[in-house]
């Protein structure tokens, strides 16, 4: 009896545990235990963007959720269609683990992949303002006044994915007021201004998974020093096709590719007496390697310019290209050391082939160089993030095509100080300022005073 008792006991024990995890696993509204990995999982989720929470659009990870609600979220990451591997394993683990109550939710989730949005946009609303004294700009007077630049800009970035190939369609559309004064004496008030606003799609382009490599073709943007982030020989767009390859797991290392046409007569000649004018074929190679916390980077590239259609001025790009020869090249290397998280000091020289004329203004402007000291970095997802900068910059006019810089022009040489701040999620705010020299702007054999200051405000969305 008592055996029989005993087993009784066991056996009802059995089928009561399997029948609670059942109803468990049935019941929708059971809670999520609080030591669960999937709140972890969903918090890295939140973290990447890929989801914005339950209900009121946020997602509080110190709350317990029920099952139903954390399969809604998950349903909502399934929608997603332009996320890396990582997140992709993520989702698809905390598919299987919500399968039951994925099952149940049904029309709710073929609905929710049939509403959601194929087109994600995203931009920034900017405000700036740049004053610059500049030793070879007098008024009538003969004396020499700042001259200030103020704009008002606004990007719209749309990004369209293209079913489920992994491709995006992509675009840039900027809207922008610029105002434009400067001091003069000759004048009945006083100064004198100049005002302009236009709309420009400046990219369009798509991106994709193409020959091992992430793949831009169209209109689209092009960057140099991307290890150090300095865009030192350019920073524009350019019609044609880049190839971006990890050479590594964790994608510290990179080989860059790039071809195409590009128009550098319109931004590159601003407020430079001896610019390249025209348009050309431009390709490029840059490898690189980043030190993701700390230990050394470093950098090679090779950038050229050829095959110029001038516009017929007298500072043309073939004024100053080496006789005979249609063709610009700037070779450029750079090294860097990361000493912990938070500060980092690197170097970039550059050097192009127009050395036979750049001797004609004095300095040597074949060369250019960017020595930086950085601590920390901002974070416009992080209130109260920070960074600060000390750089010592030489740009010659010959050694690079369109600086990144907002106030180290090509064809100076100077020091710049600058901080970066976080004021609230989402908005940044800039202050730099520059001190330097013309190099040997007024041709008389002495480099002119150059100094600017710099303050800008971003609020992204």
């Amino acid at each position: 009896m008592k055996k029989r008792t005993l087993v009784s006991m066991i056996t009802g024990a059995l089928v009561i545990g399997a029948a609670s995890t059942t109803f468990a696993a049935a019941n929708p509204f059971s809670d999520v235990p609080a030591d669960s990995w999937a709140y972890d999982a969903v918090s890295k989720l939140a973290a990447d963007g890929i989801v914005d929470g339950y209900g009121d659009g946020t997602y509080k990870g110190q709350e317990t959720m029920t099952r139903y609600e954390m399969a809604q979220i998950v349903a909502k990451a399934m929608t997603k269609t332009d996320i890396d591997k990582a997140d992709k394993a993520l989702v698809d683990k905390l598919a299987a683990e919500f399968s039951e109550e994925l099952d149940n939710l049904g029309v709710r989730v073929s609905d929710l992949e049939k509403k959601s949005d194929n087109v994600k946009w995203g931009g920034r609303l900017r405000y700036y303002y740049r004053g610059i004294k500049d030793d070879t700009v007098k008024n009538a007077n003969g004396s020499v006044d700042r001259t200030n630049d103020t704009q008002y800009e606004l990007r719209l970035e749309p990004k369209a994915f293209i079913g489920n190939s992994g491709w995006t369609a992509n675009a840039r559309i900027r809207y922008y007021s610029n105002s434009n004064s400067a001091n003069n004496g000759g004048s009945t008030n006083g100064s004198t201004a100049s005002d302009k606003s236009d709309t420009v799609v400046d990219r369009i382009y798509v991106q994709g998974p193409l020959f091992g490599a992430t793949a831009k073709l169209g209109k689209l943007p092009t960057y140099s020093d991307n290890t150090f982030g300095t865009g030192m020989i350019i920073d524009d767009s350019i019609s044609g096709a880049e190839f971006n390859w990890s050479l590594n797991k964790d994608k510290s290392a990179y080989a860059i590719a790039t071809i195409g046409r590009y128009d550098y007569n319109a931004k590159v000649n601003a407020n430079n007496t001896n610019a390249y004018d025209g348009t050309g074929d431009y390709d490029s190679l840059e490898i690189g390697y980043k030190a993701k916390t700390k230990g050394l980077s470093g950098l090679a590239g090779y950038y050229s310019l050829h095959n110029i259609n001038n516009t017929g001025t007298a500072n043309n790009f073939s004024s100053y290209a080496k006789t005979n020869e249609d063709k610009t090249s700037f070779w450029v290397g750079g090294l860097g050391y990361k000493f912990d998280k938070n500060v980092q000091l690197f170097g970039i020289y550059a050097k192009s082939n127009m050395d036979e004329k750049a001797g004609y203004l004095g300095d040597d402007q074949s060369k250019a160089y960017d020595i930086t000291l950085k601590y920390k970095g901002a974070d416009i997802t992080k209130p109260g993030s920070y960074d600060i900068y000390a750089a010592y910059r030489y740009l010659g006019q010959f050694a690079t095509i369109h600086p990144t810089y907002d106030i180290s022009a090509r064809g100076t040489k100077g020091w710049q100080i600058g901080t970066d701040y976080t004021v609230a999620q989402n908005i940044l705010a800039t202050v730099e300022y520059y001190k330097g020299k013309q190099l040997f702007a007024d041709y008389s054999g002495s480099d002119a005073d150059y100094n600017a200051i710099y303050g800008r405000i971003d609020f992204f969305f």
